[in-house]
């Protein structure tokens, strides 16, 4: 079996298809992985066991997959790349990395191989909030509707469909009953190594030694909710003077959030790391005292969680997040921290103050969550679920 994974942007780094692949090597699979270089990297290359074939790309032709599913050129030019990736490495499964450039994979499949749809996102629902669709001359020529047909005729050819939440994989199965036998479930979770192996910053956890830390990590695109973690932070003050908001990614709204901060008159209370090297997301988490994840409730966020949740599990952290159904029930079934309403600073800063003075709670919050991580939501047990499906596909 020669798996040929089709990823549309560089690599690495990308957690959920490396995870994966390795997990496909690590049981004598063949495993080639087709990305994207814009910067001379090296076409070909083996990593960690899996074999990287790099396709150039230029960046205008990429910012044309936003319109995928109008004007097909993006999936026209990309089609030659896989096609000629299929001959070149003989490959005999696919596995297509979201629906973006799945049109491309089903134009370049003339030897009809068997097709694994992995659904990382609900993307028809998640890209209504991007802003470009929120402007001219995006919300014109991008129809989110037009993509959620796509979507459909692809989980219909495909041979297996993965999601990453229970409850995504129930939505599916709702939407397309007949179809029940093709959902695979494989979620996001990290593995064992990610806090047995980390190795800690200590000059990040003395920058914030002295502070009560709420922190974030990851995408900070406004429907993740941290307007409403800012908008929290003045009532926060006035009880947790030390208290302190950060802020570990960056999206380009983020002009929109640091305004928010300047009007309440936040000054340092509120940081702003950006993108930080992966390697230091632990010694992020390891200095905190309460993470975050306060999404704004929306189709795509009421059915998924972030790999964030288990990362912060791993270190024994307390959660706070918004009742996104999803994460809202994960938090409740494991007991491992509070749950405020989405979009509402003054219940946001209610369950901080709360949470501040109860350590010992704090404590038994994080205890759970580690136990739910390592005993049964880590990398090593869900990986299981994809050997099955190749094993049987």
């Amino acid at each position: 079996m020669k798996i040929g994974m089709i990823l549309d942007k560089e690599f690495p780094p990308d957690p959920r298809v490396e995870n994966e692949a390795l997990a496909l090597v690590s049981k004598g699979v063949e495993v080639y992985l087709f990305c994207l270089h814009y910067k001379g990297q090296i076409e070909y290359e083996t990593y960690k066991g899996i074999n990287i074939c790099r396709y150039p790309f230029n960046t205008f032709l990429y910012k044309s997959s936003a319109l995928a599913y109008t004007v097909p050129v993006y999936s026209f030019f990309m089609s030659k790349k896989i096609k000629d990736f299929i001959d070149k490495q003989e490959i005999s499964h696919l596995h297509i990395h979201d629906i973006r450039i799945a049109q491309a994979v089903e134009w370049s499949n003339y030897k009809k191989l068997p097709c694994v749809l992995d659904l990382h996102d609900n993307f028809p629902e998640i890209m209504k909030f991007y802003p470009h669709l929120q402007k001219f001359p995006g919300r014109y020529l991008i129809n989110p509707d037009n993509w959620k047909r796509q979507e459909a005729k692809f989980i219909a050819n495909a041979d297996r469909v993965i999601s990453v939440s229970p409850q995504f994989k129930e939505d599916l199965i709702r939407r397309f009953p007949s179809m029940e036998h093709k959902m695979v479930l494989v979620p996001n979770t990290i593995s064992r190594q990610f806090y047995t192996n980390a190795k800690i910053d200590q000059r990040i956890i003395e920058r914030f030694n002295s502070k009560f830390v709420l922190l974030y990590l990851g995408d900070t695109g406004l429907r993740r909710g941290l307007l409403t973690a800012i908008r929290a932070m003045p009532k926060i003050l006035k009880r947790i003077p030390n208290a302190q908001l950060v802020i570990v990614g960056s999206n380009s709204s983020d002009p929109i959030l640091k305004e928010a901060c300047f009007n309440l008159n936040l000054g340092n209370a509120v940081s702003f790391e950006g993108w930080q090297d992966q390697r230091d997301f632990p010694s992020y988490i390891e200095m905190s005292s309460i993470c975050l994840s306060p999404l704004d409730r929306n189709a795509q966020h009421d059915v998924a969680y972030a790999n964030k949740l288990f990362q912060y599990m791993g270190f024994k952290k307390p959660l706070l997040v918004s009742n996104a159904i999803a994460q809202r029930d994960l938090v409740n079934h494991i007991n491992c921290g509070k749950i405020h309403k989405e979009k509402d600073s003054e219940d946001f800063a209610q369950k901080v103050i709360e949470m501040q003075q109860n350590l010992e709670q704090l404590i038994e919050f994080g205890e759970n969550g580690f136990n739910f991580v390592d005993k049964e939501f880590c990398w090593e047990e869900s990986q299981k679920s994809l050997i099955d499906m190749y094993q049987k596909l």
